[in-house]
């Protein structure tokens, strides 16, 4: 079989095919297509009817351009665009009738300047629709995964980070409070968001998601990439401290002692890759009663009486262990609930005696004694926080008695005492509405399209 000849100008075009698909990731037979359509357009704009029928064909081998002209031969021409009358096509070739198509070979070279223009116009759009597409295919698939980037911009609100064939916005909310970014720095981000816009594909990165935990663990834990450990649940506080639920069915293995490694080198590594972010690994369980104790750690727990109709639980813990099972401004508390999905109210020994909570009578007893103090004491100096998480309702709170707290551990390192700050006493930065630069408007999204471009 001879070869096909393949001249200079050819072999720089099949060049340029593979560049594209190398590059920006476009197929040879997408751009392909996208030619063929371009040239059927501009030579029917040009030269035909927007109803003419044309086809063209591209040999991929050889970059060869065949145009054809397509017309049904009829009894009465309705339309010259796509018709023809029998008359005209026996003059062409007499063995035509009604119902056959007469197809026309036409020269590329019949092209004129403006035509290629145009042609070159829409060639141009089409592959950019398809480098969109190709560049969303390629990362939809990586949403809720840990890309490797490299910094390439760092402004007042957002950074930008190369995370290979694009640019992905790393917004202020999404960074670990604290955290100094540098230009040209290597850093992990957590894929939040992948989303097809008429200005292309946006790829939203995290920083502060609980999954960024999850998926460091992934590898720097080869348990938990095969899945002898699995990890049943994450709650984080970015940049502060976040909880881990591990657990395994291989009695031989040590979900928690895996999750650490040697010496603490694994979880030594997931700290020092989020900055300092203090780790907390605790083993699930699937007794809730056994898991809001784990929860709770460091914390050691005396009671635990769960109502599942509420999901809730009552904690009792030892007077000396209330500071310690809320933790500072509540956090340990906040942690514990978002980990195992449970509304917890936590009360020391002296609070339920003095409270008159029989621990061991009907819980329904016990649910109306403490409503009726509820509604004696709603004027009280009792603090209630919300969690900020939308598996809860907004009527999640932790109740402690601060007057109570102060006399107690007044003596105490303040940096263990463990109280939910009230309202007049937050600062100005914990009032100020959660900033989400995605509909910023200080944000110029066309610079940052012209970036990668």
């Amino acid at each position: 079989m001879a070869r096909k000849k393949v001249d200079a100008s050819t072999k720089a075009f099949i060049k340029a095919l593979d560049a594209l698909e190398e590059e920006r990731g476009i197929t040879k037979a997408t751009v392909l297509d996208a030619l063929k359509e371009a040239l059927e357009k501009s030579y029917k704009k040009n030269y035909l009817g927007p109803d003419s029928i044309v086809n063209v064909e591209i040999d991929e081998e050889t970059g060869k351009i065949r145009l054809f002209e397509i017309k049904h031969v009829v009894d009465d021409v309705m339309d010259e665009d796509y018709e023809l009358s029998e008359e005209e096509a026996k003059e062409i070739d007499p063995k035509y009738e009604v119902g056959d198509d007469v197809i026309t070979e036409v020269s590329p070279e019949v092209f004129g300047r403006l035509a290629a223009i145009q042609t070159k116009q829409i060639l141009r759009q089409k592959i950019r629709e398809a480098e969109k597409e190709a560049l969303y295919n390629e990362y939809v698939d990586k949403k809720d995964d840990i890309i490797t980037g490299i910094v390439d911009r760092v402004e007042e609100r957002f950074a930008i980070i190369n995370i290979g064939k694009t640019g992905a916005l790393l917004p202020l909310n999404a960074q670990i409070p604290g955290e100094v970014i540098n230009e040209g720095q290597h850093l992990k981000v957590y894929v939040s968001d992948v989303e097809k816009t008429t200005k292309g594909t946006h790829i939203g990165v995290s920083r502060t998601e609980p999954g960024l935990v999850k998926r460091l663990f992934e590898m720097e834990v080869p348990e938990i990439y095969d899945g002898t450990v699995e990890i049943k649940s994450v709650s984080r506080e970015p940049g502060e401290r976040s909880k881990i639920a591990v657990f395994t069915d291989n009695e031989d293995i040590d979900p928690i002692g895996a999750c650490v490694g040697p010496k603490g080198t694994r979880v030594r590594n997931v700290v020092n890759e989020l900055n300092g972010e203090m780790i907390d690994i605790i083993s699930w369980d699937e007794d809730p009663i056994t898991f809001i104790s784990n929860a709770l750690s460091p914390a050691q727990v005396a009671t635990v009486k769960i109502n599942e109709e509420e999901n809730s639980a009552l904690v009792v813990v030892p007077d000396n262990q209330l500071s310690l099972a809320i933790g500072k401004r509540g956090q340990n508390a906040r942690l514990a609930v978002r980990l195992t999905g449970w509304k917890i109210d936590i009360k020391s020994e002296s609070e339920i005696a003095e409270e008159g909570i029989d621990l061991d009578a009907d819980e329904a007893m016990n649910n109306e004694l403490l409503a009726a103090m509820e509604e004696t004491h709603q004027d009280d100096a009792l603090v209630a926080e919300s969690f900020d998480d939308e598996s809860f309702d907004e009527e999640e709170s932790i109740n402690v008695d601060i007057e109570a707290l102060r006399e107690e551990h007044e003596e105490e390192d303040t940096d263990y005492v463990k109280v939910i700050a009230e309202e007049d006493e937050a600062s100005e930065e914990d009032n100020e509405p959660e900033y989400d630069p995605k509909f910023d408007e200080d944000i110029d999204y066309d610079e940052y399209d012209k970036y990668y471009d």
